[in-house]
């Protein structure tokens, strides 16, 4: 597939980055030449200097027959500009990155269609929604639900007091039917496990089950589930006000952010939340706010070192859960290994998305969920693809990828060494990171 990135800052960057591992064929278009030079040199790609709105750059860059066109620039309007100049070239489809709630809305969708956007992405409201999920499912650290939740797939941290610490796979399933251990996140190293490997104190275990056998999986973790009313946020971003907004009718909310115009601001935007200016960094201040009574801490600084910092701290005053948002990809296997939470970050939430467009044509008939160096799919099975010609325990899968459960006629099943996928089944497959192209092989 080739796709046309325009813009390389951080998302636009990060894009690049990893869809070169997917084996795609990827231009990046940007005006700042240095940059492009850095990534041209470390990385599998074609770079173009240019305004990524302009009819001579992306004619350049081949935009008319690009399969993905996906404009990530700071600035929205640039990005719908773009998308209309690609489009009239003859890009196949198009996405633009937005940072207005109100462009998301279904009645705006025609205005943008007729505009050459096909797609909008709004990484802030992606990760504000993630946060909300953290906060409903305080119990694990990442969600994914499968078809209306038919089937879930759960990372959870595995404490010394778990049932499973200590326990090899091939136990595991001897103990219980009901779940399926798709993948084993240890410090750095994301593994797709097989039935000798043992699950170790400190892991996160990525499960796939069934919505009614989540309270069972939750006790073999050894987790309690929380009420969580009252939430204090640090800095007052984006993502903090589309957060505070998803949550006034629902939390008491206090944002906390050191500049005044910005409280001023956050006054305005979000009328339900309380507004504290000063430094969340300041342990007096966070005691005076009542940080000790409170049941959920969002860090949500420009400083991925500050939020993971501010999560340690809000630990130590007893905050039962806590997230932090951390842009730093390289941060995340050192922040998963600390006692802080859920991570939250825009750019893998944005890849997410973009990955959800190159697996299907349809954004309705597929998934995908972007981690620091895996990805999780949801896609549909086709008539005579390879995935249902033999059981899946003679599909001969690569070890960097396992197919983990899928949807028919409505229900959700768990996989195994038997399991004979049919056409139109929706299933979910794990795969580190470089394996999608893969799985388009194998469903296509």
């Amino acid at each position: 597939m080739k796709i046309l990135i325009a813009g390389a800052g951080e998302v636009g960057s990060h894009l690049a980055k990893l869809l070169t591992r997917e084996e795609q064929e990827i231009i990046l278009v940007d005006t700042d030449a240095e940059k492009l030079d850095r990534l041209d040199s470390n990385y599998n790609l074609l770079t173009v200097c240019g305004s990524p709105s302009s009819f001579a750059t992306l004619a350049e860059a081949r935009a008319g027959n690009c399969d993905l066109f996906v404009a990530v620039t700071p600035f929205e309007t640039n990005n719908v500009g773009a998308c209309a100049v690609a489009k009239s070239l003859g890009a196949r489809r198009t996405v633009a990155r937005i940072d207005n709630y109100e462009y998301m809305l279904p009645e705006h969708r025609a205005f943008f269609s007729a505009h050459g956007v096909d797609s909008v992405i709004y990484p802030e409201y992606f990760a504000a929604r993630e946060i909300v999920t953290a906060l409903e499912r305080n119990w694990v650290r990442h969600w994914f639900e499968m078809l209306d939740g038919s089937l879930i797939l759960v990372g959870v941290k595995i404490r010394d007091n778990a049932t499973l610490a200590g326990m090899q796979l091939k136990d595991f399933g001897q103990l219980t039917r009901h779940f399926h251990v798709s993948a084993i996140k240890r410090r750095h190293d994301t593994i797709i496990p097989r039935g000798d490997d043992t699950i170790q104190a400190d892991d996160i275990i990525y499960f796939m089950t069934r919505p009614e056998h989540l309270d069972e999986l939750r006790r073999l973790c050894g987790k309690e589930k929380h009420s969580i009313r009252k939430v204090m946020i640090m800095g007052g971003s984006r993502i903090a006000i589309r957060l505070a907004r998803m949550l006034a009718d629902t939390h008491k909310v206090t944002i906390i952010d050191p500049s005044h115009p910005q409280c001023v601001s956050l006054s305005e935007k979000c009328p339900k939340a309380e507004i504290v200016c000063g430094d969340a960094r300041d342990n007096d201040l966070l005691i005076e706010e009542g940080i000790r009574s409170t049941d959920a801490f969002v860090a949500l600084s420009d400083s991925s070192e500050t939020n993971i910092l501010a999560c340690l701290t809000a630990k130590e005053f007893g905050v039962r859960k806590t997230i932090a948002e951390v842009e730093n990809i390289q941060y995340i296997g050192e922040a998963e290994a600390l006692n802080i939470g859920t991570i939250v970050n825009k750019k893998l939430l944005a890849a997410g998305a973009i990955f959800q467009l190159m697996l299907d044509a349809d954004a309705n008939n597929a998934k995908c969920m972007a981690l620091a160096d895996a990805e999780v799919a949801e896609l549909v099975a086709r008539p005579d693809s390879k995935v249902t010609r033999a059981r899946v325990r003679d599909l001969n899968l690569s070890h960097d990828m396992t197919i983990a459960g899928l949807i028919r006629n409505g229900e959700g099943l768990l996989v195994a060494g038997d399991t004979l996928i049919m056409p139109g089944d929706r299933v979910v497959v794990f795969c580190l990171s470089g394996a999608i192209h893969k799985i388009e092989r194998l469903f296509n």
